[in-house]
């Protein structure tokens, strides 16, 4: 008799390692479909921030600084997926800052900008990049007297 209850209990028992079995071939198939959203979602991602810095620079290789124009737009054109949305604006209202005096630098001037570029790809995915440029021009007698110049002093 002992031999007759063991053969029931081994059926219960197979069948809750298979219950086990399938529970967790069904949970790694979730976690394995939900990471390759995961990796799609982070090329989408990957594919702006590109977009965007291609943006950067085309501005920059374009040369879009003008300090007596308000800000530019450039857009970049799309591909299959990915475009750009660039503006270069102006900082410090367009007025250059001189270089540092008392150096061999002190007969340029600089005009700051900045180009905000936005990148755009697949599945809404975007990317904000800023990078601030500093164009040297000659010296500009508007900003700031010339400290080489010779100078009179008040007695």
């Amino acid at each position: 008799m002992i031999v007759q209850r063991q053969r029931g209990a081994a059926l219960v028992v197979g069948l809750l390692l298979l219950l086990v079995l399938t529970l967790l071939a069904v949970s790694g198939m979730n976690s394995a479909s939900l990471e390759f959203i995961m990796a799609g979602n982070e090329q989408y991602r990957s594919n702006a921030f590109q977009a965007a810095e291609a943006g950067i620079e085309q501005t920059i290789s374009l040369g879009a600084f003008n300090p007596g124009s308000p800000a530019q737009t450039l857009n970049g054109a799309p591909t299959a997926t990915d475009s750009w949305t660039a503006t270069v604006t102006p900082q410090l209202l367009g007025v250059p800052l001189p270089a540092i005096w008392g150096n061999s630098w002190n007969s340029f001037s600089t005009y700051h900008f900045e180009i905000a570029s936005i990148g755009t790809s697949s599945r809404s995915a975007t990317a904000n990049n800023l990078q601030g440029v500093a164009v040297i021009s000659p010296w500009d007698p508007t900003v700031q007297p010339d400290p080489n110049a010779a100078t009179t002093a008040l007695q």
